[in-house]
């Protein structure tokens, strides 16, 4: 693999790691809405990474050399756990039995997620710093 497969690779994956995080947001933003346009309580949205699928003259130099792929996200998908319901008759969503029912966000997992998805990031930006190094060491040494 080249320098520049390298930081292809990196600057794929800091794209799906940035829709990653745009996604934890909306799933912190949400994390109380109890009514939503489509009906019920705000479901929960969760990631799908898959791996690139490139243009066919990548697949030709792939082919010559290394099977090399970056990644990106496949799909968006609502998330399928159940909702949680608490007690709570004074609140304008709640059911005739005072049960109220919420998001299926848990705020901790969120903030893990979120902080992987960071440290991906920062992990991602110094491969592409260290491609770039090389690739400076090596124009210097042809001088």
């Amino acid at each position: 693999m080249d320098i520049f497969t390298a930081m292809q690779v990196s600057a794929s994956a800091l794209s799906a790691q940035r829709t990653r995080l745009n996604v934890i947001s909306g799933n912190l933003a949400n994390v109380g809405t109890t009514r939503t346009p489509e009906g019920g309580p705000y479901r929960k949205r969760d990631v799908v990474f898959q791996s690139s699928q490139n243009m066919f003259e990548d697949h030709l130099q792939q082919a010559m050399d290394t099977n090399v792929q970056g990644v990106e996200v496949s799909r968006i998908q609502p998330n399928s756990r159940d909702f949680r319901t608490v007690y709570q008759p004074g609140h304008p969503d709640a059911d005739e039995n005072g049960m109220l029912t919420l998001p299926n966000i848990n705020v901790m997992e969120e903030v893990v997620d979120m902080m992987t998805a960071m440290r991906s990031y920062e992990a991602n930006i110094s491969a592409i710093k260290s491609a770039q190094r090389m690739a400076t060491k090596a124009l210097e040494i042809g001088r």
